[in-house]
């Protein structure tokens, strides 16, 4: 129904600026017509009026040119104006590009158009071409309008940045280019993935460089009958030896300053942990053929995955070892004496 209205107005407008411009060009006819006329019995007088049009014409024509030095000379005095307001406020420099050129251009439009107006010349068929080519030009780049909206959203709000490892859009990959359209991702096979900026800004993003510590989480089930106490502590004596896992007594100042916590993504909060928890271990859940134990600790991001597939793999080999073996589904078969 949207369409159908926008295609009725634009049908509107273009018969509108038709009509104009006949009745135009019957005008000039008519005009040229009294004017040969009027020439023909009055010469002195025409000449004498001739005269008069062209000098007011020409002062027209000198307040137009006026206009338009003057209009040029502001709207790129308002051009670097933007560009050193841009740079004072270290914005995105593609949205800043885009901003500035808008309205660049825009102003420019408007330069245009009051000095044809000083002339004399009607607007208002300037007005309806432009109102119905913008109508058009609307109509036909919906899609990349709302891409463009998203681009400057993602590049103002800044949820991820160039480098970044991000889930959206069902993609998971580290972002390599950011523009005021798309967002390109590198996945972990090494494919290119090109998002638009439209869907990707309204729809939830996964920014695993969000914070520069991430916790680790495991989940060990061992067999029916063990004990328990004894088990926390064999997995948390696994879980503290690994160098790489914070302690809770980490000094924080010495660890946000190596890990230079300003380049990292949604700082714009202030967001800074006070102390770092102790390694966790307790016993979750009961369940059919075993029990299971959660296991939580943190670490720096980069060592996420290292820390976490490590660690899990020493769970497996030093745990039974230890007694605390592993459960499975398995059937035991009674051999009937009879």
């Amino acid at each position: 129904m949207i369409l159908l209205d926008d295609l009725q107005n634009l049908a509107l407008a273009t018969t509108v600026v038709q009509e104009q411009q006949k009745l135009t060009a019957d005008s000039v006819k008519q005009g040229a017509k009294h004017m040969i006329e009027y020439a023909r019995t009055d010469p002195e007088g025409f000449w004498q009026i001739f005269v008069d049009k062209i000098s007011h014409f020409g002062l027209k024509l000198l307040a137009a040119f006026l206009i338009l030095i003057i209009g040029i000379w502001l709207v790129r005095l308002v051009q670097k104006g933007l560009k050193r307001w841009f740079a004072r406020r270290k914005t995105e420099p593609t949205i800043a590009s885009f901003l500035t050129s808008l309205t660049t251009i825009s102003l420019s439009i408007l330069v245009i158009v009051i000095c044809i107006s000083t002339l004399g010349i009607d607007t208002t068929s300037i007005a309806a071409l432009l109102a119905a080519g913008g109508l058009a030009v609307g109509m036909a780049l919906s899609g990349t309008v709302q891409n463009f909206a998203g681009g400057i959203m993602l590049l103002a709000f800044k949820p991820f940045k160039a480098g970044d490892f991000i889930e959206a859009q069902g993609y998971v990959g580290k972002v390599i280019e950011v523009n005021i359209t798309s967002t390109k991702i590198l996945t972990r096979d090494n494919c290119v993935v090109i998002l638009p900026n439209g869907a990707l800004s309204n729809g939830t993003i996964n920014n695993y460089n969000g914070r520069p510590l991430r916790r680790v989480e495991w989940k060990v089930s061992v067999s029916y009958g063990i004990d328990a106490t004894a088990c926390k502590a064999a997995i948390l004596n696994i879980v503290n030896s690994d160098e790489r896992v914070l302690k809770e007594d980490t000094d924080m100042n010495a660890l946000y300053a190596d890990l230079k916590n300003h380049n990292y993504q949604l700082t714009t909060v202030n967001y800074r942990m006070k102390s770092i928890p102790a390694p966790f271990a307790a016993l979750m859940s009961l369940n059919s053929s075993d029990i299971t134990f959660v296991v939580r600790a943190w670490v720096r991001g980069d060592d996420y995955w290292d820390v976490f597939f490590d660690l899990q793999e020493r769970f497996y080999t030093e745990l039974p070892p230890q007694g605390f073996t592993f459960a499975y589904p398995h059937i035991e078969l009674v051999k009937n004496e009879e």
